[in-house]
């Protein structure tokens, strides 16, 4: 393999193709050549032993819900602001040793962040933002309890700056251009129940179709689209109906349903890893009562919804959806999906196909010529059993991402920009 770093060239390697299987030159995908900067060539002798693979893409992340905090409430709090903003860094490190290269945050990363990993001041993945996700009083973004009576203003971050509050078409025109305007490169709404949400429910369907228009059309005119959370068919159909192209979670979805999804062009991100994380023992407590109630049967659900939308033929991205300290089981949504899916389709989800929807598979997702040059190295063969990404911290030899090598724990090739 010989990488030009500046230029962001790869040739002679193998490609993951969405219509195709992968494309293998040879039994191991590491070859002969790494170039790591300038004109300094240092080889690699893989011996057999290591696979190439393009950097991860998490299509589903919530950055600035950091760990360290004991329940849900507590972790999306804005009380202090610098709480999250001290630990974002980490959680951003963490992200990349594990080998995701770039991740679409749904809701509180800022283009401050977004800024701070692009000029270096610390290490992170490629970040696609939607700043604040857009809710209506009372949905998904509304993090009151039933019993508490302060008025919001319009426009007010109750989820840790997660979401704003927005009724009418006229806030959701406003805070759709106001989150475009300060760096979004996608619009995030809530369009149904959750379940963290204290006082909705799962089956709500959430805005009215003329704000989801409204907020669609304003997304129309910049250039990108809305995505939406969404689990039953009746909030995923009120949400593409009007003009939503991204679907996240949709695990209450039927037969039509994914049908309907397919033959409309729209992108959905299943997010099982998080139901079975708020499920575990491990974090008990982390959820209230209420939210363990809705979570229950979402899993099983999920993984049903995975099996039709593929058989469906609907187009899927990696998504984790973690908050807190289940951040550390962002991997582990691979042998989820690989209960109902093949290893390949598992791997396109997290390359090919999210390159796709954040608008950038002509440059990343694949290792090819002309692509960006972000590459996983690893021990293991995913292809043959994609649960051995579960533990990056086992099979990842190397990451690199826009040529330059993040974690290395192979010999010759150095660690050339610190984690720490």
């Amino acid at each position: 393999m010989q990488v030009k770093t500046r230029d962001g060239l790869v040739e002679s390697v193998c490609s993951i193709d969405q219509d195709d299987d992968w494309d293998w030159t040879g039994d191991s995908l590491l070859s002969e050549q790494v170039a790591l900067r300038d004109d300094a060539v240092i080889r690699v002798d893989g011996k057999g032993e290591y696979y190439l693979c393009p950097g991860l893409i998490d299509c589903h992340v919530h950055i600035s819900a950091v760990p360290g905090e004991p329940s849900v409430s507590s972790s999306i709090s804005d009380s202090d602001p610098a709480v999250s903003l001290l630990r974002q860094p980490f959680v951003c490190s963490q992200m990349l040793s594990r080998g995701f290269t770039t991740v679409r945050d749904t809701g509180g990363a800022t283009l401050a962040l977004k800024e701070a990993i692009a000029d270096s001041v610390f290490p992170g993945p490629r970040l696609f933002i939607a700043n604040h996700a857009l809710s209506q009083t009372g949905g998904h973004g509304d993090g009151r309890g039933a019993h508490d009576l302060r008025q919001l203003r319009s426009g007010c971050c109750t989820t840790g700056g997660i979401s704003v509050i927005c009724d009418g078409v006229a806030d959701c025109l406003r805070f759709a251009r106001e989150q475009l305007r300060s760096g979004a490169d996608f619009i995030k709404i809530m369009a149904g129940g959750g379940v963290a949400s204290p006082t909705d429910r799962l089956e709500n369907t959430q805005f009215t179709a003329a704000e989801v228009r409204a907020i669609c059309d304003v997304s129309e005119s910049y250039g990108t689209y809305v995505t939406a959370h969404a689990y039953t068919t009746n909030a995923i159909r009120h949400a593409v109906d009007n003009g939503v192209r991204g679907i996240e979670h949709g695990n209450l979805l039927d037969q039509d349903t994914a049908q309907y999804l397919a033959e409309n062009g729209v992108i959905l991100t299943p997010t099982l890893v998080t139901y079975n994380a708020m499920a575990s023992d491990k974090y008990a407590g982390y959820l209230p009562p209420g939210s363990q109630k809705k979570n229950k049967g979402l899993l099983t659900n999920g993984l049903e919804a995975l099996k039709l939308a593929a058989e469906a033929g609907v187009t899927m991205c990696y998504g984790s959806d973690l908050l807190g300290p289940m951040t550390r089981e962002q991997s582990r949504e691979f042998s989820l999906r690989g209960r109902v899916l093949d290893s390949v389709k598992v791997l396109q989800s997290a390359t090919v196909n999210a390159a796709k929807l954040i608008g950038m598979e002509n440059t990343l997702g694949q290792i090819k010529e002309g692509f960006i040059a972000d590459v996983v190295i690893l021990d293991r063969n995913p292809l043959q059993n994609i649960g051995v990404l579960d533990e990056p911290q086992k099979c990842v030899v190397a990451v690199m991402k826009d040529g330059r090598v993040f974690v290395s724990r192979l010999d010759g090739l150095a660690q050339e920009a610190s984690l720490c």
